[in-house]
């Protein structure tokens, strides 16, 4: 017997599915594309644009030339506020980054209880940045605050008063606020590693801290690059919780490169040199990022066994 030949009309052929459906999936992607070119790339000319102009918010655009980057690049306070946001980039980098890590790998664990303790340590991230700087300057007022309150002497200090306190305690309530972020990025990435790597490990002995260091780190790599470039981007635009909280002070203590732009264009009134200064904060954040990707490299054997 002969067996019929099939008839392939009206069948696409196996090179030509997966072409209409990368077509299809494209035409996905225009809304996002508009939506990018309408609020981020247009804006984005148009403070690039204005970084060239005279205007105090109100009145009439005039042309300046590069007077406005003139007064910025020649103003001594730049450096300061530039040295300032990057202290700020590289400390709450070192306090966020090993506190979501451990954070992470503990609420990945299959206790019903870490279900509970996630919800609470998600809630910071709820509040809003204005009322938790207002908060925590109610409770560091050496007068009517937490330690005057509770009559411990060692809280009752001056902690918005001098500068290294402020710094610190920016650093602090940044930290307390956007570590539970990043312990959600890192406790998706813990639950992606395959738990043959730790049955592995548990049959050659090795102990938890081990099995932390020789696989749980290694593979969080990508995940460690893509949570820092998060951070080190967010960081760059802390604006809110430091405005409440310090207002740049003391003196220049904590006034960062964005607070830099505010106080230059909301009340001095000179949009050009803040729109000149907003252009540099996009420069260093893109400088960052490019330099965090180059540094975590590509592993495609790493990448995919890790989930971010």
């Amino acid at each position: 017997m002969t067996v019929p030949p099939i008839s392939t009309r009206g069948s696409a052929s196996p090179a030509a599915v997966p072409g209409g459906q990368g077509r299809g999936l494209a035409w996905l992607a225009v809304p996002a594309l508009l939506f990018f070119i309408a609020f981020g790339v247009i804006p984005l000319i148009g403070v690039f644009v204005l970084s060239f102009t005279s205007w105090d918010g109100l009145g009439e655009i005039r042309p300046a030339g590069f007077d406005s980057w003139q007064a910025v690049l020649t103003d001594p306070g730049l450096p300061h506020a530039l040295w300032v946001t990057f202290l700020v980039i590289a400390l709450s980098w070192v306090v966020q980054t090993p506190a979501s890590i451990l954070l992470g790998t503990f609420l990945a664990g299959a206790q019903r209880y870490r279900a509970v303790l996630a919800v609470f340590y998600f809630i910071p991230l709820l509040l809003s940045s204005a009322a938790i700087a207002i908060t925590y300057k109610a409770l560091l007022d050496p007068n009517f605050g937490l330690g005057a309150g509770l009559g411990i002497p060692i809280l009752v200090q001056d902690w918005l008063g001098k500068p290294v306190l402020a710094f610190g305690v920016v650093i602090f309530v940044v930290s307390w606020q956007f570590i539970p972020f990043h312990s959600l990025i890192y406790q998706g990435g813990v639950r992606q590693i395959p738990r043959s790597m730790y049955e592995a490990a548990e049959i050659d002995g090795a102990g938890r801290v081990r099995m932390f260091f020789r696989i749980t780190l290694p593979q969080l790599k990508y995940t460690i690059i893509t949570s820092s470039t998060l951070m080190v981007v967010g960081s760059l635009v802390f604006f809110d919780l430091i405005f409440v909280l310090t207002a740049g002070g003391p003196g220049d203590a904590t006034r960062v490169l964005a607070l830099e732009m505010y106080k230059r264009g909301f009340q001095a009134n000179l949009m050009g040199p803040a729109s000149a200064i907003a252009v540099i904060l996009v420069l260093v954040g893109l400088a960052l990022a490019m330099l965090l990707r180059r540094l975590g490299g590509r592993d495609a054997s790493h990448s995919q066994l890790e989930g971010a």
